[in-house]
């Protein structure tokens, strides 16, 4: 007869096997505000992991609206949306995203992953196809799951291959093409346009989850619909506000009537405590800001076009990004975190990225720039890149 090993005996060795094959992760606990210079462990970094694109994390304008917001409303909300959690504030913010991103209506969830989790799962089923990108992130990834709906896994950014799907599709009830709008640990972006006429051509919706373009792209920030000129009612549009916004959660925007089958079916959005209301107020902020000073994604513009120029000078194999994320391909997860711990000796801070967030053999080190970074921040990065690239 077989004896179980004890739990701590399976919990450890499922441990050791993690740390055996380099996917061990560790946290970094900063002592600092969010910005491009952070503390850990009493000694000052420069950092490009972050995604506080534009450099909001951190404004003292947007804490101010958070603590006047505290006063009004208080510190939680107590219940969720559905019952007495729901504010004004939260009314107003919703209005304020749908007209910055030219939708109808907008509907705000606590974080990306429950936007997701939650858009996804009200509005596709059994019946129905999902064409999915092979590197979607993993919170569409899951939120298809749960749709238990038949699903298309099609190679990175590859419309013939979307379109073939979606002719392949047969008598579904109900089809989406889910992607996103740039590519979280690439950079890259896909052929929306066409992606929306293969959706329009062939009777389904595009879901697109906009976490790092919202706030980034387009002449007002409003996004990748913006970025590409989109406006259609089969757009699905998700984006994020943890990231370029520099605050927290997320929202869907699309038609009316779409956004209201949302709020009546995301389980994520009906039974979890709705998000505070400060939140909400911090982020009408963010939004003037981001309406009003457009300066800041044109330095970004600079700063990514500054780090390329010298990233095409490293022996370094890099990624087809033109956005504020610019990964270094480094293969095995070994090399990668070597080059991630040669860069922390300078004093510079970059994230090793491994499997399962990449596929196996692409391990890398992703570089995010921000607005708050200067010229001669990305001059160090390079340097120190430099240097640990030939070590590791």
């Amino acid at each position: 007869m077989r004896v179980a090993a004890p739990p701590a005996d399976w919990i450890r060795a499922r441990l050791d096997a993690l740390a055996g094959e380099g996917l061990l992760r560790r946290r970094l606990s900063l002592e600092t505000a969010q910005g491009p210079r952070i503390g850990i462990g009493g000694r000052t970094y420069l950092a490009f992991c972050s995604n506080d694109y534009l450099g909001l994390a951190a404004d003292p304008r947007i804490a101010e609206a958070l603590v006047q917001a505290v006063r009004a409303y208080g510190v939680g909300s107590g219940a969720s949306h559905l019952v007495t959690g729901h504010t004004a504030a939260h009314d107003e913010l919703e209005r304020s995203l749908a007209a910055f991103v030219g939708l109808e209506r907008a509907l705000f969830f606590g974080s990306g992953y429950l936007a997701n989790l939650g858009v996804l799962g009200a509005l596709a089923g059994r019946d129905d196809v999902v064409v999915s990108d092979a590197l979607n992130h993993a919170s569409l990834i899951d939120g298809i799951r749960l749709t238990r709906a038949r699903v298309s896994r099609v190679p990175h950014c590859d419309a013939a291959a979307v379109e073939r799907a979606l002719a392949e599709a047969g008598a579904a009830h109900a089809r989406f093409v889910v992607t996103e709008g740039v590519f979280s640990m690439d950079g890259d972006m896909p052929d929306l346009p066409r992606l929306l006429e293969l959706c329009e051509r062939h009777d389904a919706w595009l879901v697109v989850d906009d976490a790092h373009g919202f706030g980034v792209l387009g002449p007002r920030g409003a996004g990748v619909l913006e970025h590409f000129g989109l406006s259609s009612p089969r757009l699905v549009y998700i984006g994020t506000l943890g990231k370029a916004a520099g605050v927290h959660g997320a929202f869907v925007a699309g038609a009316a009537a779409l956004v209201e089958l949302v709020l009546q079916r995301a389980r994520s959005y009906i039974y979890t405590t709705a998000s505070p209301a400060f939140l909400a107020a911090a982020l009408q902020k963010s939004l003037a800001i981001i309406r009003e000073e457009g300066w800041r994604r044109q330095k970004l513009v600079r700063l990514t076009k500054a780090l390329q120029a010298g990233l095409a000078r490293l022996p370094a194999q890099v990624g087809r990004s033109s956005s504020a994320i610019q990964p270094v391909l480094l293969g095995s997860n070994e090399r990668a975190l070597r080059a991630s711990e040669m860069l922390r000796e300078r004093g510079v801070v970059v994230t090793a990225i491994r499997p399962p967030t990449v596929p196996e053999g692409t391990a890398r080190l992703r570089i995010s720039l921000s607005a708050a970074h200067e010229e001669e921040d990305v001059r160090q990065l390079l340097d120190a890149l430099g240097a640990a690239l030939a070590e590791a």
